[in-house]
C-alpha cells in the first residue's frame, strides 16, 4: 500500500542591510527590517496564507487522510511573529489537526555541521525547543539545512535521538536502487532514511508552468497516473519541495492551487494509496537496504552537492571567517552576540555569493538582494568586521 509523503521547506532568511565600511564602529545593527518585512508579507500573501488555508481544507475534506509535513526554520518563525503573525497562527491551526508533522532542523538554517558539530547541535536543540513551544510537537524526524547529507549527519542525528532523516534521492546515492523505499544509513541502527523522489517532486516545483516541457500542462489526473505506476515497485513516494512553490515560484494564475486541491482526490481513487508523514512512513515500512553516502550531497542545483554555498573563494573565505569566531563569541557569554553570530551562519548569506550562473543562475537570483556575488561578499565582510570588533571589545571589557 504505497504512501505519498509530502515535506515542505519553509524558510526566510534575515537579510542584511546595506552595510558599508563607513558603518563599521558606527552601527551594530545589521539587518534590513524593510526588506525582511516586505518579503515576508509578500510571500505570506501569495503563498503561506492561501496554501495553509487550502491544506487545512483538504485535511478536513478527507477526514485526516490527507497528511503533510513541514520544516519551518527558526528565523522564518521569528519574522512571522514580527511581520505576519497571522501566518504563524495558520501553521498552528494546521498543527492542531494532528495530521501535520513538524520536522526538526537547524534553527538558523545554517551550514554549522560543515564547520562545528557543537554549534550544529546547539542550533538543532534550539529548533527542537521552538517546535515544542509553537506547535506542541517533539520532532522525531530531522532534515539538515537544504537536505545537506552525509553518513556523519545521519549518525549525529541518530545520537540526538531522531528516528527518521530526510535526504535528496540523488542518482549517485541510489545507483540501481529506487527512492521509493525506506533505507537505513550505514553505521546506524536506529534511524531510517527517506530519499526525495526528485523527478516527481521537480515536476511540481520546477516544471509545472514550463510551456516548453513535453508533459505540459501538468494536471492532477496526469500526475496521479504517474504516481500510481509506482504500485508494486515502491512503498513511499517522497515529494519534497520548497513551500514557496505554491503561489510564489508557481504563481496562482498557473493553476498550481487548483492542481493541489484536486490532487488528493485523484491519488486516493486508487485504494492502494494513502498519505503519510515522514515518521509514519518510517513506522509503516521496513528497511530495504543500507545506503552509504561518504560525500556531501544536497538538493540544490543540478550538481546536488555543496557548490551552491562552498563553490568559490568568496564563499569559503566568508565561511571560515564566521565560524572562526565561535570560541570567542561563546566566551563573551553575551546572549545578544551569540544570537547575532548564529544568524550570520544562515546558509543564504553564502548562497548569495554563488558565482554559478548558466543553468542554475536564475535560481540563485531569486529573492537575492545583491546585484552580484561580489557585492554580497563585500557587504557580509563589512558586517563581519564590525561584529568581530564588537566581540573583541566585549572580551576586553570582561578582562578589565
Amino acid at each position: 500500500m504505497p504512501s505519498i509523503c509530502f515535506y515542505f521547506q519553509v524558510h526566510q532568511p534575515k537579510r542584511l542591510r546595506r552595510y558599508t565600511i563607513f558603518d563599521i564602529n558606527q552601527s551594530h545593527f545589521y539587518e534590513s527590517d524593510e526588506a525582511n518585512s516586505s518579503i515576508m508579507r509578500k510571500v505570506a500573501y501569495k503563498c503561506y496564507l492561501p496554501t495553509n488555508e487550502l491544506m487545512l481544507e483538504l485535511i478536513k475534506k478527507y477526514n485526516g487522510a490527507f497528511r503533510i509535513s513541514y520544516a519551518v526554520s527558526g528565523v522564518a518563525i521569528e519574522q512571522m511573529k514580527r511581520f505576519s503573525p497571522e501566518t504563524l497562527d495558520s501553521f498552528k491551526r494546521l498543527a492542531d489537526t494532528g495530521c501535520v508533522e513538524f520536522i526538526n532542523e537547524t534553527y538558523y538554517h545554517s551550514l554549522a555541521f560543515l564547520y562545528s558539530k557543537e554549534e550544529w547541535k546547539r542550533q538543532v536543540q534550539q529548533h527542537n525547543e521552538l517546535m515544542r513551544q509553537e506547535f506542541g510537537q517533539a520532532p522525531t524526524t530531522f532534515r539538515n539545512t537544504e537536505l545537506i547529507y552525509h553518513n556523519e549527519v545521519a549518525k549525529a542525528a541518530e545520537e540526538l535521538g531522531f528516528k527518521t532523516i530526510l535526504a535528496e534521492g540523488a542518482d549517485k546515492i541510489l545507483g540501481w536502487r529506487s527512492s521509493n523505499f525506506v533505507y537505513e544509513p550505514v553505521n546506524c541502527n536506529n534511524i531510517k532514511l527517506l530519499l526525495k523522489n526528485y523527478q516527481l517532486s521537480d515536476d511540481i516545483a520546477f516544471r509545472f508552468s514550463n510551456r516548453g516541457w513535453a508533459s505540459y500542462p501538468l494536471t492532477a489526473e496526469k500526475f496521479s497516473n504517474w504516481v500510481h505506476e509506482v504500485d508494486g515497485n515502491g512503498e513511499t513516494i517522497n515529494l519534497f519541495m520548497d513551500y514557496e512553490t505554491f503561489g510564489e515560484h508557481q504563481w496562482e494564475d498557473t493553476g498550481i492551487f487548483k492542481f493541489l486541491y484536486a490532487l488528493p482526490e485523484h491519488i486516493l481513487r486508487n485504494p492502494s494509496f494513502n498519505f503519510k508523514t515522514p515518521s509514519e512512513v518510517a513506522d509503516s515500512y521496513p528497511v530495504r537496504d543500507k545506503v552509504d553516502v561518504p560525500y556531501y550531497v544536497s538538493w540544490a542545483d543540478t550538481e546536488r552537492d555543496l557548490t551552491a554555498w562552498k563553490g568559490n573563494y568568496l564563499q569559503d573565505d566568508a565561511l571560515e571567517a564566521i565560524f572562526s569566531l565561535e570560541e570567542k563569541v561563546y566566551r563573551t557569554g553575551n546572549d545578544e552576540l551569540i544570537q547575532t553570530y548564529r544568524a550570520l551562519t544562515t546558509s543564504d548569506h553564502f548562497y548569495y555569493m554563488c558565482t554559478k550562473w548558466f543553468a542554475d543562475g536564475d535560481v540563485h537570483k531569486y529573492f537575492n538582494p545583491y546585484e552580484s556575488p561580489y557585492e554580497a561578499y563585500i557587504n557580509y565582510q563589512n558586517v563581519l568586521k564590525d561584529f568581530t570588533q564588537t566581540v573583541e571589545k566585549e572580551l576586553m571589557v570582561q578582562v578589565a
